[in-house]
């Protein structure tokens, strides 16, 4: 599989696409249950087979797993569930053989409660790390200093008796907040980030990197004017809550900025995950001028929301707002219920590889990264996990409204032929899913029709197309459920402008698009459109691409 060109690219990252793996559920090497870092390194061929640049892993740190990795007890070792530091050399040097970058997932803002740090903080109110976690005093009736909410249910703040004081926590209790005013903090994470880029790490994804500075006043948060549903349920407190002063504080644009030196030092890129209540604000603020993040991501795409309109708005307002930066546009990862569910319902209704297809299509043609997530390739509805086997502290605390994020970190099928769909000779730590045994990866590479034969070829086929890759983005004014775009390279003399329209819908659509007639359309396997005199036909969840020439309009 062909692979893009860094030497002579500085901004490679724009074509690239990125593939998540969380480690796991990718395979599992020993019998333990869990995947490895030695199970991704064996799988690194079926990665590189389809067509993707840069490979993110979840965490494998040092952790006690409250969250499952992002609750890091050492940041520059692997935990023994994943490995060695050995493993992850090897992983490395494999994944460069291939022309793969490797990417790694940096949870500063907070840590494990057993890290070294913490522990020592605690201890007492003038210990030489006393500073480097939020410490608050009580209010005189004992409650905690404001009204901060954590994202995993209740009171930002928890009490500890060794201090007398209250510790803030954005998440679990067990996941205290690293105050980020204290430059010691800001510079032992960027030793860290330093450790793993000198072992040949090609990027790194900021996990909450809205989160990583508080309001030194403690003021408490107004109101919401509307309701967050985009970054939580509706079920969860949180959302009720205007969050400008504990988190997305000003001062992290410099911090930002101390990385992105420092990643300019190896070549490496940066993708933040931004989640906030106006996230394109903070997108636009920390990707623009080329000395911060080199990409961000957010929720926006996450939603249940599936219409045009909303795929179109949140593109255009990227677009007007983010001047100079650069978006990375997904639709599923480890905290989303997986897309063909969230957007199509439950398998056996509209959930069904034709718009697994569609919405791959979708995402590869719109204006900038496009970032993957395991098993989407695969088509894999949302797993049914029954509490008794829920893991997920997460959504223990918001059952039965929420069920958590488990249902879509459930392993990898891999073969039909083997116990656990082959991810595992032991017990695995989630169930393996039912619906998924029959999608396993061995099955369908040898399906010509296949979700995963297809995503091979889509991916192949987009490679060839700059216009996709780089051009400029506007949409036509289709009728829903059609999304119509148009993408244009216009540093190119005489390249084709591209069309394409997606029906989002499980309807057959047809629809008037006058800049159809002079097309020439483009075979893309497995998407079924047809233009005829300036008129689309898209069959349920189907999609048209075209061309004309430069200059032609």
């Amino acid at each position: 599989m062909t692979q893009i060109s860094t030497t002579d690219n500085p901004n490679w990252w724009k074509e690239a696409i990125i593939y998540q793996v969380y480690p796991r559920s990718f395979l599992d090497t020993n019998g333990d249950g869990v995947g490895d870092l030695a199970g991704i390194t064996e799988k690194l061929d079926y990665i590189a087979s389809l067509g993707v640049d840069i490979v993110w892993l979840s965490p494998f740190f040092k952790s006690p797993m409250k969250d499952f990795g992002y609750d890091i007890a050492d940041y520059c070792d692997v935990d023994p569930l994943f490995g060695t530091l050995d493993d992850f050399d090897r992983l490395i040097a494999r994944a460069h053989s291939l022309g793969l970058k490797i990417m790694i997932d940096q949870v500063m803002s907070h840590t494990a409660d057993t890290h070294p740090w913490f522990v020592e903080s605690r201890k007492s109110r003038d210990n030489p790390k006393s500073d480097w976690y939020v410490w608050a005093d009580p209010l005189p009736d004992g409650c905690p200093p404001n009204n901060w909410l954590s994202v995993f249910g209740g009171s930002a703040w928890q009490w500890d008796t060794r201090r007398k004081q209250y510790y803030m926590h954005n998440f679990l209790t067990s996941q205290p907040q690293l105050n980020f005013h204290n430059p010691d903090v800001q510079q032992a994470h960027l030793d860290a980030q330093r450790f793993w880029l000198a072992r040949g790490v090609d990027g790194v994804r900021m996990d909450a990197c809205v989160f990583h500075f508080h309001d030194r006043q403690l003021r408490s948060n107004p109101p919401a004017l509307v309701r967050d549903t985009s970054t939580v349920t509706d079920v969860n407190p949180y959302g009720m809550q205007a969050h400008i002063y504990d988190k997305t504080q000003p001062e992290n644009i410099a911090f930002l900025q101390r990385v992105r030196a420092q990643l300019d030092e190896f070549g490496a890129v940066s993708i933040g995950e931004v989640s906030s209540d106006d996230a394109l604000a903070q997108m636009a603020e920390y990707t623009e001028g080329g000395d911060k993040l080199h990409l961000a991501y957010s929720f926006n795409l996450l939603t249940p929301q599936f219409t045009a309109a909303h795929v179109r708005k949140q593109v255009e307002d990227f677009k007007e707002r983010v001047k100079d930066g650069w978006a990375s546009w997904s639709v599923g990862n480890h905290d989303a219920i997986r897309v063909v569910t969230r957007w199509g319902g439950a398998p056996g209704q509209s959930a069904t590889p034709a718009l697994a297809k569609l919405v791959l299509a979708m995402q590869l043609s719109l204006k900038g990264t496009p970032c993957l997530y395991q098993g989407d390739e695969l088509a894999l509805p949302e797993a049914d996990v029954p509490f008794e086997l829920l893991q997920d502290p997460y959504g223990i605390t918001f059952w039965p409204e929420f069920k958590g994020r488990d249902g879509c970190r459930t392993p990898m099928p891999w073969t039909g032929e083997a116990p656990n769909a082959g991810f595992t000779t032991g017990k695995p730590w989630l169930p393996v899913a039912a619906p998924h045994l029959a999608a396993n990866v061995a099955q369908q590479d040898q399906d010509p029709d296949s979700m995963l034969t297809f995503q091979r070829r889509f991916i192949a086929w987009r490679k060839t197309m700059p216009q996709l890759t780089r051009g400029e983005i506007a949409f036509f004014d289709a009728p829903e459920p059609v999304l119509a775009l148009r993408r244009k390279v216009d540093d190119a003399d005489g390249l084709d402008e591209v069309l394409a329209a997606f029906n989002l819908s499980n309807r057959e659509v047809q629809f008037d698009w006058p800049d159809s007639a002079g097309a020439r359309q483009l075979e893309v396997h497995g998407l079924s459109g047809q233009a005829a005199g300036g008129k689309l036909s898209l069959p349920p969840y189907g999609a048209w691409f075209g061309s004309i020439p430069a200059g032609a309009r």
